[in-house]
């Protein structure tokens, strides 16, 4: 059990199934778990025992249910060059540095073992690289999906925020005042990069329902991600931090929760 989740003011166990019980029958069942279950995160509710993974129709006999976990190991690209200087690379490609390299090589080490079985990455060669590197231990080819690609930011693409502040200062503080909304010239607004991006996730989750993925993303790719997984508003987008070859991790449930389980581990 890693952890519990809520649905209305109830605690429970994250991947649970319930069956039904009657009078001696629920109390029976509480004493057996009480003496012998290693299983300590479950409660009765109306005499419906809560129990991982399992479902029982009301006569007590297995109804064949089980909730399916999809789990997207999610991370960010590497270092890039330029990276000391604050900017919007954007959808431009651009050089990973030796540490940025050196950061896939210790996502490779950290991912060993995991029962990776499909790769998505976006199509710009800071992510595609990566994919490269850690995808050869899994026995997979990454598959690249220019829908992963990072925020599209027009015409303010590869200039650095100090120049961009310079040469469009009413437009700069359009965008800060509304990050939502704001479209820059030629470029998108965060509702333009979720439509993008969601809708493939969503198909990730639902060809590889029950196994683990592997997903190279970008900084405000990986945002969007992460915020939907936790029902907050895209206005938040900057609430959550994503360093360079962060990993998250996300957990979905066929039976509707999502369970955001880490968040921005850095390793180098």
């Amino acid at each position: 059990m890693q952890g519990a989740s809520k649905r209305g003011s109830e605690a429970y166990p994250l991947c649970t199934l319930s069956f039904r019980v009657s009078g001696n029958e629920a109390e029976l069942a509480r004493s057996s778990f009480a003496r012998g279950s290693t299983v300590r995160a479950f409660h009765f509710n109306n005499n419906t025992a809560i129990i991982p993974r399992l479902s029982f129709n009301n006569s007590g006999g297995a109804n064949n249910y089980m909730t399916l976990t999809t789990r997207i190991h999610l991370i960010r690209h590497g270092q890039v060059e330029g990276f000391d200087s604050p900017r919007y690379n954007g959808q431009t490609n651009v050089a990973l540095t030796k540490i940025g390299v050196e950061q896939y090589h210790r996502m490779k080490a950290r991912l060993k073992g995991i029962n990776i079985s499909a790769c998505y990455t976006s199509d710009l060669s800071r992510c595609s690289i990566g994919a490269d590197i850690i995808c050869p231990q899994f026995k997979i080819e990454p598959v690249k999906r220019s829908e992963l690609r990072e925020l599209n930011i027009g015409l303010w693409e590869g200039l650095t925020w100090e120049e961009i502040n310079s040469r469009w200062p009413e437009e700069w503080k359009a965008r800060l005042a509304d990050m939502v909304n704001y479209r820059v010239p030629q470029g998108e607004n965060l509702l333009d990069i979720q439509s993008r991006v969601m809708p493939v996730i969503k198909e990730f989750i639902e060809k590889h329902q029950g196994h683990e993925i592997l997903v190279v993303g970008h900084g405000g790719v990986n945002r969007i991600v992460l915020l939907n997984a936790i029902g907050a508003p895209l206005s938040s987008v900057f609430n959550i931090e994503q360093n360079f070859c962060c990993y998250n991790i996300i957990d979905y449930y066929s039976d509707g929760p999502t369970t955001v389980k880490l968040m921005n581990e850095q390793l180098l």
